[in-house]
């Protein structure tokens, strides 16, 4: 009788190290394609936009973990540059809705453009294999961090 060894997956934390040092050098190979006229904080406001059309300051705020006085400035930057539109909201004229403009989902679609460039050639490098290896983990890792990520945005939505 034949008994397999098998070894244990890596853990949890060793994986987050290896994540973390992924996340820089993403970084540093997007520091290529420029945000542009965007900054950061305006970029991070995009893309949440892009995944919670129409959700009011107050929640953008939250999830910036900033104020609202601080992200309504954002906004306004956003706004002049026609990468954000504000609309009253139906339910109460009070509040305003946030929702991404047109010049902002073509500078999304622009700036994940050249950030794919910047990586395949780093892809193109890697042996086919492991490209199907890392595609598998990235693909489970995005479907499990966008769970978490829309669980706790609903959450906060339903309190605000």
């Amino acid at each position: 009788m034949c008994v397999s060894t098998t070894r244990p997956g890596p853990r949890p934390d060793e994986v987050a190290r290896v994540t973390s040092t992924a996340a820089e050098l993403l970084g540093v190979l997007w520091g290529r394609a420029s945000t542009a006229p965007a900054s950061a904080s305006q970029l991070r406001v995009l893309l949440i936009l892009e995944h919670h059309e129409g959700i009011n300051l107050r929640t953008l705020a939250d999830s910036l973990a900033s104020t609202p006085p601080s992200t309504s400035r954002l906004c306004d930057r956003l706004q002049a540059l026609g990468f954000v539109d504000r609309v009253v909201s139906p339910s109460d004229r009070r509040e305003v809705r946030l929702r991404l403009g047109d010049r902002g989902r073509d500078f999304l679609d622009d700036l994940r453009a050249r950030r794919q460039r910047e990586l395949r050639v780093v892809l193109e490098r890697m042996p086919a294999a492991k490209r199907a290896a890392l595609l598998e983990g990235l693909e489970a890792f995005c479907d499990t961090a966008a769970h978490r990520i829309h669980h706790e945005t609903a959450s906060e939505v339903r309190s605000a």
